[in-house]
């Protein structure tokens, strides 16, 4: 394999196709709604979706701090698959293998549920998600990453659940295959649910970051909003509020696209996406009009990152690219992690939730959060699961120890670039 080439300026910003949306003005005076969300990314548009399903006579009210899409939502790499906190065999350990079995099985309902939001919403005249429904690679390059998909493999096999070891990996030393998985272009989607949301009759308030939240009052630079329920939707920005949720840490993640791919190329690498098993490590897919997006290596924590810091990760992952290709775009974005790999869907207070903590799987799970989140602020009780919590575990993120976490970092980046590629 030979690496791809980062020349010139590529633009910083990924090569998605958003919808263009008619402007929502920013929260004036006092605004009072049944259900404010604050997030227009996909996890608090899916929860309005789910609202409106349940019940269509809701007055619900959108905010967020600059608009649908602005956020994770708008600056993944369009991956949706399946898998949830610790790999399965640590999960058996952890929780049992009914409820591991379980929380899998739930992990790919996420992702048919939303393909099916991405068809839903493709019924409409000019909304294209880019969804293209292929199964995603788990791959090894290393004997020691080989001997961790073994004994994911096993692990699987035991649980009777559809994930199955290849047996002639080609250019790997093992892979795991799952079978429900999709790509899609984030952007797309999340600003189409967006726009039906607005023929649905859901108002947005768009520049409107909230300062303080709690007790159903929301408060915004330029006014308040009031509610009988409040979700939070703002994943990374937990700290941001100091909600008390435990420790949902940012990270700045890195990613590139490349030029059109000839179309031997495109044949060679193939539809489904490719993850290597080694954290950080680089991971790969193809969009519908034949670009390479990669992303994964070297992780920055907001907001000491630098430009610099993120011209060296970019560079990073051009070097690994697995044809030669031009880079015509490069991107950052800002998502939430835990301690324990595992997101936080619960209660801040009586009348307020949040969401949040996603680890990199986001776009299959905000459907999830959204259904569970609808069924609860309207009085049903979901089946809970590990990540219905209201608080993730403390980490030390800030002083000292957050620059051991950084040096880990690193550390990791510079294992997964010793890897053969």
């Amino acid at each position: 394999m030979s690496a791809g080439e980062l020349v010139g300026e590529p633009v910083t910003a990924p090569p998605w196709r958003p919808l263009d949306l008619p402007p929502a003005p920013p929260v004036r005076g006092q605004v009072r709604a049944d259900v404010a969300i604050v997030g227009a990314g996909l996890t608090g548009l899916a929860t309005a979706h789910h609202l409106l399903r349940r019940d269509p006579s809701l007055d619900i009210v959108v905010l967020d701090a600059t608009a649908p899409a602005g956020g994770a939502s708008g600056r993944g790499t369009g991956l949706v698959g399946p898998r949830i906190g610790p790999p399965i065999d640590r999960a058996r350990q952890r929780f049992g293998d009914d409820t591991a079995r379980a929380c899998h099985l739930a992990s790919e309902d996420w992702v048919r549920q939303t393909v099916a939001l991405a068809r839903e919403l493709e019924a409409e005249p000019g909304v294209d998600c880019g969804l293209d429904v292929a199964g995603q690679l788990v791959v090894a390059r290393t004997d020691r990453a080989a001997a961790d998909l073994a004994r994911r493999a096993d692990a699987y096999r035991r649980l009777d659940l559809d994930v199955r070891a290849l047996p002639r990996p080609d250019g790997y030393r093992a892979a795991l295959r799952y079978p429900v998985a999709a790509t899609l272009d984030p952007a797309a989607l999340t600003t189409a649910l967006a726009a039906d949301l607005a023929r649905r009759g859901v108002r947005r308030h768009d520049r409107s970051p909230v300062l303080r939240a709690g007790g159903g009052l929301l408060e915004c630079p330029g006014g308040t909003v009031r509610a009988r329920r409040t979700v939070l939707a703002v994943n990374g920005w937990a700290r941001t509020l100091r909600l008390p949720v435990g420790t949902v840490a940012a990270l700045q993640l890195h990613a590139v696209a490349t030029e059109p791919l000839s179309a031997a190329d495109r044949a060679a690498l193939g539809r489904e996406a490719v993850i290597d098993a080694t954290t950080l490590a680089p991971y790969h897919r193809l969009t519908p009009d034949g670009r390479l997006v990669m992303g994964g290596g070297p992780v920055r924590i907001p907001p000491t990152s630098r430009p610099a810091s993120h011209r060296r990760a970019w560079d990073w992952l051009a070097r690994r690219l697995p044809v030669q290709a031009r880079v015509t775009h490069r991107w950052t974005g800002r998502v939430g992690y835990t301690g324990d790999a595992l997101p936080v869907v619960g209660r801040t207070d009586e009348s307020t939730w949040f969401a949040g903590g996603c680890c990199g799987h986001g776009l299959a799970l905000a459907t999830a959060t959204g259904a569970h989140l609808a069924a609860a602020l309207t009085g049903d009780a979901p089946t809970p699961r590990p990540w219905h919590r209201d608080r993730a575990p403390w980490l030390p993120v800030d002083g000292p120890a957050g620059t051991l976490i950084r040096g880990y970092l690193r550390v990791l980046a510079n294992q997964a670039g010793k890897q053969p590629y």
